[in-house]
């Protein structure tokens, strides 16, 4: 679909009633609980503008591939394949008595999410300056559009999970419904470095340039390729402030092992996440007014 055709899609509403046409005004928020809440009341009234880009997003990632949506299988799947190799043959790295490759495929499949996210959000607005600076309609849409296309990715990626739980004789619990909170955590989190980034990115070009790099470290300072057990106990206080922690580990946990998930690392988690959220959507609105100048 053109750009035209989602601006149209997306705004025709506006333009349709406007006799005369209307003019918005953008301004910085004041920080008032009426404010926050008519911002996200008028978030909902694009909603689908929302729906529309993000169908948008999936529809041209995979338009003209040869492999298709499978595209969003084979990365997790290669990478749990090279971990198995690396940390299971080589480096007997601990898997908490679930095979390596399972283990490790549970714990991608939230990273990659989380991971492509992000890096696509971040240039959600300097990547579309023809629709920031001329149509009018809640900026963080854009970066919300790529997280849900990332969420989609990791549903159609989840059914390898399911795959690989019949291959090896892995029954779920019923714990693992708690895989749905974790995830919309996952998704609030998500969102909230999203906004944060594409926000700064805007003024910051260099925020671009950093955000692969920053994915390659936290990843590592993520219990994807080790348990959290593997931790020092006397780091681990510090370690869990990293809201990836609780959420990857919960993830994996619920699903492989059938517990029930470790509530103190899940909250920590679930508590920054929302605060993040609130704030990265607070500074993106701020800065808002001033994108279409700078971008």
């Amino acid at each position: 679909m053109a750009t035209s055709d989602l601006i149209n899609a997306g705004i025709n509403r506006e333009l349709s009633d406007a006799t005369p046409r209307r003019v918005s005004v953008i301004r910085p928020p004041s920080l008032t609980r009426l404010n926050f809440i008519a911002n996200l009341t008028k978030l909902f009234h694009y909603r689908d503008l929302l729906y529309t880009l993000t169908l948008h997003r999936i529809k041209v990632r995979y338009k003209q591939s040869l492999l298709g949506i499978s595209w969003a299988i084979l990365q997790p799947l290669s990478m749990m394949l090279i971990f198995t190799i690396i940390f299971s043959i080589f480096a007997r790295m601990p898997s908490e008595g679930s095979p390596y490759a399972l283990f490790a495929y549970a714990a991608l499949l939230p990273w990659t999410f989380f991971s492509t996210a992000l890096a696509n959000a971040t240039n959600a607005l300097v990547s579309h300056t023809q629709l920031v600076t001329k149509v009018y309609f809640p900026r963080e849409i854009l970066p919300m559009t790529y997280v849900f296309a990332s969420l989609f990715d990791f549903l159609i990626a989840s059914t390898v999970l399911a795959g690989l739980m019949v291959y090896y004789r892995l029954s779920p619990t019923w714990n693992a419904l708690y895989a749905v909170p974790i995830l919309f955590i996952l998704t609030c989190f998500a969102t909230a470095m999203g906004l944060l980034f594409s926000a700064t990115q805007v003024r910051l070009r260099d925020i671009g340039v950093a955000v692969p790099l920053l994915l390659q470290l936290w990843m590592f300072a993520t219990p994807v390729i080790y348990p959290l057990s593997a931790v020092p106990g006397r780091l681990r206080m510090i370690y869990v402030l990293n809201p990836m922690v609780g959420i990857v580990e919960n993830f994996r946990q619920t699903i492989l092992n059938g517990a029930s998930p470790d509530f103190y690392t899940l909250g920590i988690s679930g508590l920054m996440a929302l605060v993040l959220l609130i704030i990265s959507y607070l500074y993106f609105k701020h800065t808002e007014a001033t994108m279409a100048d700078v971008i």
